[in-house]
């Protein structure tokens, strides 16, 4: 009985880690503790730091902070989701650096996007045949 209730809560996991949007409240939690693990465990990256860096250093930098901690929550969609948040202004950015609540609803809003997308694709492949 024990290693079923193990399977289970682990197949429980990834199911909640693919269907944020239906499973918000169980889902809040999961995500946030790797995110607001990495953020900690990140050495800060200051406005000051970027004013010295042109533009697209400056994206680069933002990403580089990004990237890893997306990936701990959303591993499969890490890059799609780091490209959707490197559009926003460099400052809201930061502020989701350093907010863990600010990112992980960000990146639960990019999820909601990307599989809203994936929906119509699907839904325009049936018209279409």
């Amino acid at each position: 009985a024990v290693v079923s209730t193990q399977s289970t809560g682990q197949q429980s996991m990834a199911n909640g880690a693919r269907q944020q949007g239906r499973y918000a409240s169980n889902t809040v939690r999961n995500p946030m503790l790797p995110m607001t693990e990495l953020m900690m465990n990140q050495e800060p990256l200051n406005s000051n730091i970027l004013n010295n860096a042109n533009p697209q250093e400056q994206k680069q930098m933002l990403g580089e902070k990004l990237y890893p901690i997306i990936q701990a929550a959303q591993p499969e969609l890490a890059g799609k989701i780091t490209g959707m948040l490197l559009e926003m202004e460099n400052s809201e950015i930061l502020h989701m650096l350093e907010d863990s609540s600010s990112l992980n609803s960000k990146v639960n809003e990019a999820v909601a996007v990307l599989q809203a997308h994936q929906q119509k694709l699907a839904d325009q492949q049936k018209i279409a045949k």
